[in-house]
């Protein structure tokens, strides 16, 4: 039976409508007005909420009571706004109409608008975050924020000359995904006063969790879509060169590089291009190899949660480690 995210969820159900009307409280504004209205269209269409679930995870499963308050909601609170913001900063970057199947905040509104929105929902977590005197928890995510920026960066500088290798793609990835993951756990952890140990635990349970869910995420840019039966193919389109690319690079002949190379230039105008490559991929098995990569992260991941002590909080996250395994978009 496929682990779905209710699954996951059972321990945390009731905590997850707090958290949810506790985001609401912090970041709402006059109805009717441009802010009001484009914050209650981005929180209305936040997606599956994982780091949060992450957060609160972690935090009953690290919690000496079994159960956690105020101060884990203001930590999950802090980490999904970072992670709201960085996604409209995101599609404003890569001209990205749409997200989760609906309007993009920049289609909507306009870049320029959805910039601005992106910078006050930082700001004013942050603002929330100084206000509510937590400042080792604010201190302990607010790092995560240069690294998200540096990933961005370092991912458009490799783009642009087409030679991402292996470990760079792996520090991107952990910089634009997997740093977040590793706070949202690692601060559920600490939000209940958890000893250093297990608050370190806790961060590399998430990193492990993050690199596994980036994988399978550039995975399924070369797997077939449920509507047209054809992969997606936006990282070729952007010249992103991910792991199931590089698993094949590492195999193949300098020439068959090369060539390879001279298809991805053409893959944002060229359709024959981005068939050229998903047959190269094929041809070395990119994506199995990268699947057996992806599930060397949640083994570690796991053997992080097994520290836990046994509770629903602990099955759950080990749920959520077969759900990133399983997820097909």
């Amino acid at each position: 039976m496929a682990t779905t995210l209710d699954i996951i969820r059972r321990p945390i159900e009731e905590d997850i409508e707090r958290f949810n009307e506790f985001v609401r409280e912090n970041f709402r504004e006059e109805q009717g007005t441009l802010l009001g209205d484009m914050l209650d269209y981005v929180l209305g269409s936040r997606g599956k909420g994982l780091r949060p679930i992450v957060v609160m995870l972690a935090a009953g499963a690290n919690s000496s009571v079994g159960t956690f308050g105020k101060r884990t909601m203001l930590a999950a609170m802090l980490v999904e706004m970072i992670h709201v913001a960085s996604l409209i900063h995101d599609d404003v970057i890569d001209e990205s109409n749409l997200r989760r199947g609906q309007a993009s905040v920049n289609a909507r509104w306009q870049s320029r608008n959805a910039v601005i929105v992106g910078d006050y929902i930082l700001a004013r977590n942050m603002s929330i975050g100084l206000q509510s005197g937590q400042y080792d928890m604010l201190s302990h995510i607010i790092g995560t924020m240069s690294s998200l920026c540096e990933g961005e960066l370092v991912q458009s500088d490799h783009a642009g000359k087409l030679d991402t290798t292996r470990n760079d793609y792996l520090d991107i990835i952990y910089k634009k995904t997997a740093s977040l993951f590793a706070v949202s756990a690692s601060v559920g952890a600490m939000s209940v006063g958890a000893p250093r140990e297990q608050v370190e635990n806790m961060h590399r349970f998430g990193a492990a969790l993050g690199m596994a869910f980036q994988i399978v995420d550039d995975i399924l840019d070369y797997e077939p879509t449920g509507n047209t039966g054809k992969p997606a193919a936006n990282d070729l389109r952007e010249r992103k060169i991910t792991l199931p690319l590089i698993e094949a690079m590492e195999l193949a002949s300098a020439e068959e590089r090369e060539k390879v190379l001279r298809h991805i230039e053409q893959c944002a105008e060229s359709a024959e291009s981005i068939e050229a490559v998903h047959r190269f991929v094929e041809k070395y098995d990119g994506v199995a190899r990268a699947r057996n990569c992806v599930q060397a992260y949640l083994q570690r991941a796991m053997s992080y949660v097994a520290k836990c002590s046994e509770t629903p909080y602990r099955e759950s996250l080990l749920a959520l480690c077969s759900f990133v395994a399983e997820r097909d978009k």
